[in-house]
């Protein structure tokens, strides 16, 4: 079976799966035009969030088999219109979640003290002590949209610190220590909301006007999901007119962004889509995507 890597792949799990009988090219550079001349030779191709599979690509590529996202989400993929063509398609969807949750985690310490903003005025040689009153994060509320895995350990996380966790998920039924609610009561009653859903039909730009409208004054939001959850121009607006206090975005709906707005303003703490990039959770995927090739290859 030849399977080509798309992407930054730990060295160890491509020597593990060639150990295994796999013949494995590695093209973690390899752009899109790229790719319809060079994926039809092979049958099973490895993805990470760089890499989009779209319909034209697949339908190219006879000989293509299996695809794994090294990650947790399938919006890079037309995941459905893959199966059709009797394509399996894989991801690792929890190998990453511990990175996740402590950024998001991180991002509040950080919304809570001014930290960015009180780290600049330093490097700037400024001593603006009175400036940066915060507040704790222990006795505030947090509500986490998405309870799957990363919403799970950000709860345990927030727990600890004496936070009290409202979650809200249509396909969770249970949760301990958390309180289940509406989306309505969510936004209402939290101080802190934490996005920790896929992206989805369902879930595209489910944060807009309307649902800002319902927050307390003085939210505090943290989006380590994928970018068009929330409508940016909604979120924009809502950033400028005091509605939310300050926000941190690991993710944008264009990556990188074209409208830079959201990240230049100064209540909002932004990175490039980095919530697993740590040792540990590139080396669980690698570790899980060899897992899986190898498995199917078997089969």
């Amino acid at each position: 079976m030849k399977v080509l890597v798309c992407d930054k792949t730990e060295k160890e799990y491509i020597e593990q799966m060639r150990a295994a009988g796999l013949t494995v090219d590695v093209r973690d550079d390899i752009t899109a035009e790229e790719l319809p001349n060079v994926l039809p030779a092979y049958d099973g191709m490895i993805v990470r969030s760089r890499t989009k599979v779209r319909q034209p690509l697949i339908d190219v590529c006879p000989n293509l088999k299996v695809i794994v996202r090294g990650g947790a989400g399938l919006d890079t993929i037309d995941a459905e219109y893959a199966r059709s063509k009797g394509i399996t398609v894989m991801n690792t969807p929890h190998a990453n979640s511990a990175s996740v949750a402590e950024l998001a985690i991180g991002y509040m310490f950080m919304l809570a003290r001014s930290l960015y903003k009180a780290s600049a005025t330093m490097k700037a040689e400024k001593w603006e002590k009175k400036a940066f009153e915060g507040v704790e994060l222990g006795g505030k509320t947090l509500g986490l949209i998405g309870y799957g895995k990363i919403g799970q350990i950000t709860a345990t996380l927030a727990l600890a610190l004496g936070m009290k966790v409202l979650a809200y998920d249509p396909y969770v039924t249970s949760a301990s220590g958390v309180k289940l609610v509406t989306l309505d009561e969510l936004l209402a009653q939290s101080d802190y909301i934490s996005l920790h859903t896929p992206k989805t039909k369902e879930t595209a730009n489910m944060i807009g006007t309307e649902q800002f409208a319902k927050m307390k004054d003085g939210v505090r939001i943290i989006n380590c999901a994928r970018g068009g959850i929330i409508n940016e121009d909604a979120f924009y607006e809502a950033l400028t007119n005091g509605k939310v206090a300050g926000a941190a975005i690991d993710v944008f709906i264009e990556e990188p962004p074209t409208d830079w707005r959201l990240v230049k303003l100064d209540n909002v703490i932004a990175s490039p889509h980095i919530g697993a990039a740590t040792k540990e959770a590139q080396a669980r995927v690698g570790a899980e995507v060899a897992e899986k090739l190898i498995a199917f290859a078997k089969n």
